[in-house]
């Protein structure tokens, strides 16, 4: 949020905003409506969005314990509440900060990546179905960006290697 109005604040230093800078103003205060909507909706709902899918999940992972199943719902609801607050806050780098850099490695280490994969998938068709098309678009970008991040079946070093050239 910061950055969508640090630019013009800096350049209203010097002068009054012009009227095509009013009209961005006026597009990120609108913006921020929305994603602010769709934080409070998730917010809301957290409850009804997660409990089928902790259901699914104690069916589709009979083998495992409750404790780790557990262990991976908490991961994803960590994911949406600082993947929600990204969104409102339009920071993708947050996110990244706050949240990815270290859960990525408690998961390889617990070797979740297959529960956590399925819950993802899970928490998505949720998503679709609790939002409207709009709104879940506003926080698709941070799901996939955890996606990616958490359960890239890639070790770091594996990762690094991939963009290496010889």
């Amino acid at each position: 949020m910061q950055t969508d109005f640090e630019e013009l604040f800096y350049q209203a230093e010097d002068h009054y905003l012009q009227a095509p800078e009013i009209d961005k103003v006026k597009t990120q205060v609108s913006l921020l409506g929305e994603r602010l909507e769709t934080y409070k909706l998730l917010r809301d709902q957290e409850i009804a969005i997660f409990q089928p899918i902790a259901d699914s999940l104690l069916k589709a992972f009979p083998q495992e314990t409750i404790s780790l199943i557990e262990k991976a719902i908490k991961h994803w609801l960590c994911v949406m509440r600082y993947g929600a607050m990204a969104m409102l806050l339009n920071n993708p780098d947050f996110f990244r900060h706050r949240l990815l850099e270290w859960l990525t490695d408690i998961i390889h280490a617990h070797e979740m990546v297959t529960i956590e994969q399925h819950l993802y998938e899970l928490l998505e068709v949720s998503l679709q179905e609790k939002l409207d098309g709009h709104q879940f678009q506003l926080i698709k970008p941070f799901l996939s960006q955890a996606q990616t991040t958490l359960l890239d079946k890639k070790t770091p070093v594996e990762s690094l290697r991939v963009g290496e050239t010889v």
